[in-house]
């Protein structure tokens, strides 16, 4: 049935080609050509021309891509957003040192390692969709090539921090055990870090060419075999706090190695060319966009945990508390808004390096929507459900109250973050990471920040000042980086891929 499918997609896609040529059904093969790409599960877009004349969509046809795009993309960061979980549910029930350990561990090796990977890793989702767009395939395993390299250079000084994380943290914390253990957990990490860096590349070289199901395939099979390691290591097997990072360091690896696999023997080699020495050279356009790729995600994630720590400060354990579960909960909505914007970044950097102003246009439009649309579900999911959701993750009644005033709040939060992370993506689509870098540097560090820590501890309001900090940066992100994105040059965007993809 499946190759029937096929025959009969690969069929109509032919037909619509040769009626392309003929004036009067242009357009309507073109569309036709379209769905029957989507049907395949592939998003590769033809040239056209630069007038949009030859790029007709429609917002249903882009509307069917980005639902179909984003569908595995959530379920994939979902399950990676799990493989930290699980240490912290595993170690926490040794003890409180061990769970303070493991959450610090974790925590640190965010900001200095997983973000820096992806932040890096973001450079692809417009110079491979952008290669990918063009035709040029073998750009596309250029690129990712490139970024392989940089990625394990930047593990170097990565590797020398966690190394020497016992006494770095030590500084930090006070409790000399909880340094000790959070320590010897990054030290095991690193065993784990280049595979994991080079999974973020490889999962924007498959996207890139619309796979977006493999990496989902993949941590369908490796999330529940990371809870399996982590049982085993710790408790079975009795090697206790340290089977945790080894548990971790395992699936990472693991992770890289499936893929492997399977652009190997399934899918995604037609755009690998094999290794080349040209990789060693041109870095320049992928630093150009890696680094305020870097900065755009860093910025964002570092003032989380900024508030996080100043919450510490408030005085009152069951306030921190409270802290720490908004966290984990505005974390995990994040994980479908993300995604989306992933989606939406990689289809109009296709089409952007196709020339198709038009058609990046429209997935603009309707990604916004789409992101509107899942900030108000967000939003009202929250507020509706405030009183019990803090039910689920603590018994503490203080707690339980505190979280359940901050909720509509944190409601409040999610619609800007679903519509700024959808600016950020289209963003991406257009090569311009360094205004979400600038704007993101200014609207938290200026602005969002001094607001939330004023209004939180001068002003007293304690939370509801953190958080409404953090709320107004997210609100200015938005406002600024969607006029820019309205008064953009596409043209010039069309531009900058064929010249990028030239020096490639």
């Amino acid at each position: 049935m499946e190759g029937l499918f096929t025959s009969a997609a690969s069929s109509e896609h032919s037909r619509a080609l040769n009626a392309d040529e003929e004036t009067n059904y242009g357009t309507e093969s073109r569309i036709v050509s379209e769905r029957t790409s989507l049907l395949r599960g592939n998003t590769e877009i033809p040239s056209h021309d630069l007038d949009g004349s030859k790029s007709t969509t429609t917002w249903q046809l882009e509307a069917k891509v980005i639902s179909k795009s984003s569908a595995p993309l959530i379920l994939t960061f979902l399950l990676q957003y799990s493989l930290p979980i699980a240490s912290i549910v595993t170690v926490g029930q040794i003890g409180k040192a061990e769970l303070g350990a493991v959450s610090l561990a974790s925590m640190t090796a965010s900001i200095t390692g997983w973000t820096v990977y992806a932040g890096l890793s973001t450079s692809l989702d417009t110079l491979c969709s952008q290669a990918y767009g063009a035709g040029h395939h073998h750009l596309v395993g250029l690129q990712l090539q490139r970024m392989l390299y940089f990625i394990w250079f930047v593990s170097i000084p990565i590797a020398i921090i966690w190394f020497f994380g016992t006494q770095i943290l030590s500084r930090i914390v006070p409790e000399p055990e909880t340094a000790r253990l959070a320590g010897l957990y990054l030290k095991v990490l690193i065993l784990g870090a280049p595979g994991y860096g080079t999974f973020e590349a490889g999962k924007r070289y498959m996207q890139a060419q619309g796979l977006f199901r493999p990496t989902m395939y993949i941590l369908l099979t490796c999330a529940p075999l990371n809870a399996l390691m982590h049982y085993a290591f710790v408790w079975k097997l009795k090697w206790g706090f340290v089977g945790a990072p080894i548990a971790v360091a395992i699936t990472q690896n693991l992770m890289s190695f499936l893929l492997l696999l399977y652009v190997w023997l399934v899918d995604g080699s037609q755009c690998w060319g094999g290794f080349d020495r040209k990789a060693l050279k041109n870095w320049m356009p992928m630093i150009k966009l890696a680094l305020p790729g870097l900065i755009m995600v860093l910025a964002e994630f570092l003032a989380y945990e900024i508030t996080t720590l100043s919450a510490s400060w408030l005085g009152s354990t069951p306030l921190f508390a409270a802290q720490s579960v908004l966290a984990s909960l505005t974390t995990i909505m994040f994980q479908i808004p993300f995604p989306l914007s992933v989606a939406a970044s990689t289809r109009i950097a296709n089409s952007i390096g196709a020339g198709s102003t038009r058609r990046a246009r429209t997935t603009a439009q309707v990604a916004m929507v789409f992101a509107a649309a899942v900030g108000i579900l967000n939003l009202s999911v929250v507020s509706i459900l405030r009183n019990y959701i803090p039910r689920l993750v603590t018994r503490d009644e203080e707690v339980i109250d505190l979280v359940s005033k901050m909720l509509p709040l944190c409601a409040t939060y999610q619609l800007f973050d679903a519509l700024a992370c959808n600016c950020n993506g289209i963003l991406r689509g257009l090569g311009r990471q360094e205004v979400g870098g600038y704007v993101g540097l200014f609207a938290y560090y200026v602005i969002g920040l001094p607001i939330g820590l004023g209004t939180g501890f001068g002003a007293g309001w304690g939370l509801y000042g953190l958080w409404g900090g953090l709320a107004v940066a997210l609100g200015l992100v938005f406002i600024v980086e969607s006029i820019f994105i309205y008064r953009a040059s596409w043209e010039h965007a069309v531009d900058e891929a064929r010249r990028r993809n030239s020096i490639g």
